[in-house]
C-alpha cells in the first residue's frame, strides 16, 4: 500500500471513538439493567454459525443477506467441475462455504437451547447483547454490522411473557428518554386474513407483501401480491384490511367480522385482546397500539408480533420481535414455544444523538486528574490516586511533568471535572488543592474530604 493511500473499513461498518463508546455503553448498560431486573440471564454465542443452522430460517430475502465465510485452505480443490461455478452458482457456493456470520441472535439462541437443553431450567429467560451481520445496502439507520440486544423467554406458552416484554420495552425507552409507540399484532391474525382471502397456504408471501405497506403504500403491496401470483379476487378482498382506520375497539369489531370464518384468526384476536387488556391495566409510560397491518417478514413468527417506532424521528424500527412456536423444532426439539424481542442499539444511538438525549454526566469516565509536577510529586500522587481508585473514584495521573497549561487542556478535552494539584507545599500540609474544571474554583481539602466530595 502506498503512503498516500489511507486505510479504510468495509461499507456499512464503523469505528467507534471513546466518546461514542461511552454513549453506546450507556445504552447497553440501561438495557442490560432492565433485562436483569426482570430476571433474565446473559449468554453469548459464536459470531459464526454453520450455514445449515442459518439457511431457511429467515425467508428467501433473509437468506440472500447472509454473509458467507469461505472454507479454510484451498477451498477450490474440493470443486469436481469448475464449470459449476457458472452453471449452478448456489451449488458452487455451498461447496466452498460451510459457515456464515450470524444474521440475528434468535436462531443461534434456538440452536443453543436445543444443544444445551439438559442444562437449562425452563422457562429459560435469557438476554444477549452482541453484533450481527447482514449483507444489506447501507443507508441511514441500516448497517451491515450492528449490535442487537435480545431478550427471550422459551418454554412457556403464557401471554404473560408477551406482556412482560412490552413492559421491558416501556421501561428501557422511558429510562433512555425516547418517545415511542409499540405496535402489536399477531401472525395468527395474518394467517386468518390469508384464509379469508382464499390464500390459506400463502401466509409467507402475504406477510412479505404486507410488510412493504409503510414504504410502498397499498399500491406497492398490491403490486407485490400480483407479482407473486395472487389472483385478482384475493387482492381485492384484502383491500378493506389495507385501508381500514379506527380505534382499538373498532379494529377488533372489524376483524371479528372479517375473520368470522377462520378459527386461527379468531384465536389470534383473542390472544391479542388479552395482551392489550393487561397492558392497559399496567399504565405504561409509553404509547402502544393494535396495528392490524403489522407483518414483520421473518418466517419463524407464529403468534404475537411487536414493533417499536420512535415518535419524533423517522428511522425505522427501534425494537421488534414476537412469538415463535416452531423454531427449536427445526433443530430437533419440537413443542417448545418462545417469545422474544430485539433492541437495535445502533438506531437507538442515532435517535439519541439526533435528539441530544445522552446525559452530560456520562461523557467523562475519569472524575479527577492528578497533575504531575515532577518525580517526587509524581511518586506521592501515584499513592494518593491509588487510594482514590480503591474508594471507587476513577482517577488518572498525568504521565509527564509537562507544562501546567498542557495538563489542564488534557483535562478539559477529556471532560474531566476535577484536577488535583499536589506540589511540595500540599505534600507538607497533607492537603489537596482541588480545582473545579468547569468553574475554575480551587479549594484545599484533606484527602478523605476530597474523596467524600467526589463520591457524592
Amino acid at each position: 500500500m502506498s503512503s498516500s493511500q489511507k486505510p479504510s473499513i468495509p461499507k456499512g461498518t464503523r469505528d467507534f471513538s471513546p466518546d461514542e463508546m461511552i454513549r453506546r455503553n450507556h445504552i447497553f448498560n440501561t438495557v442490560r439493567n432492565v433485562f436483569e431486573i426482570f430476571g433474565y440471564q446473559p449468554i453469548e454465542t459464536p459470531a459464526m454459525e454453520n450455514l445449515s443452522t442459518l439457511l431457511g430460517k429467515y425467508g428467501e430475502e433473509g437468506d440472500k443477506l447472509l454473509f458467507r465465510i469461505l472454507n479454510s485452505g484451498n477451498y477450490l480443490d474440493s470443486i469436481p467441475d469448475p464449470g459449476s461455478r457458472v452453471r449452478e452458482p448456489n451449488a458452487f457456493t455451498q461447496l466452498i462455504s460451510e459457515k456464515g456470520l450470524r444474521y440475528d441472535l434468535t436462531v443461534p439462541f434456538a440452536r443453543y437451547v436445543v444443544q444445551h437443553q439438559h442444562e437449562i431450567v425452563f422457562p429459560f429467560k435469557r438476554y444477549q447483547i452482541q453484533p450481527v451481520w447482514r449483507a444489506d445496502r447501507p443507508q441511514k439507520g441500516r448497517y451491515r454490522e450492528f449490535s442487537q440486544c435480545d431478550v427471550d423467554v422459551i418454554g412457556s406458552d403464557s401471554l404473560v411473557c408477551e406482556v412482560e416484554l412490552v413492559q421491558i420495552i416501556d421501561l428501557v425507552f422511558t429510562r433512555l428518554g425516547i418517545g415511542i409507540t409499540t405496535k402489536i399484532n399477531s401472525r395468527k391474525i395474518l394467517a386468518g386474513i390469508a384464509e379469508a382471502i382464499g390464500q390459506k397456504d400463502r401466509l409467507a408471501d402475504l406477510t412479505i407483501a404486507v410488510d412493504k405497506l409503510e414504504k410502498a403504500g397499498p399500491d406497492g403491496v398490491n403490486h407485490e401480491l400480483r407479482s407473486r401470483g395472487f389472483p385478482e379476487e384475493a387482492v381485492m378482498n384484502l383491500q378493506p384490511v389495507l385501508q381500514f382506520q379506527g380505534k382499538i375497539k373498532e379494529k377488533f369489531a372489524f376483524l371479528e367480522n372479517y375473520l368470522s370464518g377462520t378459527e386461527t384468526g379468531q384465536k389470534g384476536l383473542s390472544e391479542t385482546k388479552v395482551v392489550l387488556t393487561h397492558l392497559k391495566e399496567l399504565g405504561l409510560q409509553s404509547k402502544f397500539e393494535f396495528d392490524i397491518r403489522l407483518a414483520r417478514g421473518l418466517d419463524y413468527y407464529t403468534g404475537t408480533i411487536i414493533e417499536v417506532r420512535a415518535s419524533e424521528v423517522n428511522i425505522g424500527s427501534l425494537c421488534g420481535g414476537g412469538r415463535y412456536d416452531d423454531l427449536t423444532g427445526i433443530f430437533g426439539l419440537p413443542g417448545v414455544s418462545g417469545v422474544g424481542i430485539s433492541f437495535g442499539a445502533d438506531r437507538i444511538f442515532d435517535v439519541m444523538t439526533e435528539k441530544n438525549l445522552f446525559p452530560e454526566e456520562i461523557r467523562a469516565t475519569t472524575r479527577i486528574l492528578f497533575l504531575n509536577f515532577g518525580p517526587e510529586e509524581e511518586r506521592h500522587c501515584m499513592q494518593v490516586a491509588d487510594r482514590f481508585r480503591r474508594s471507587g473514584i476513577s482517577a488518572e495521573l498525568y504521565p509527564d511533568a509537562a507544562k501546567l497549561k498542557k495538563q489542564l487542556e488534557y483535562a478539559n478535552r477529556k471532560r474531566i471535572p476535577y484536577a488535583a494539584l499536589i506540589g511540595k507545599e500540599e505534600m507538607g500540609s497533607g492537603l489537596i488543592t482541588l480545582k473545579n474544571m468547569e468553574t475554575g474554583e480551587q479549594q484545599g481539602l484533606r484527602e478523605e474530604e476530597a474523596i467524600r466530595m467526589l463520591l457524592k
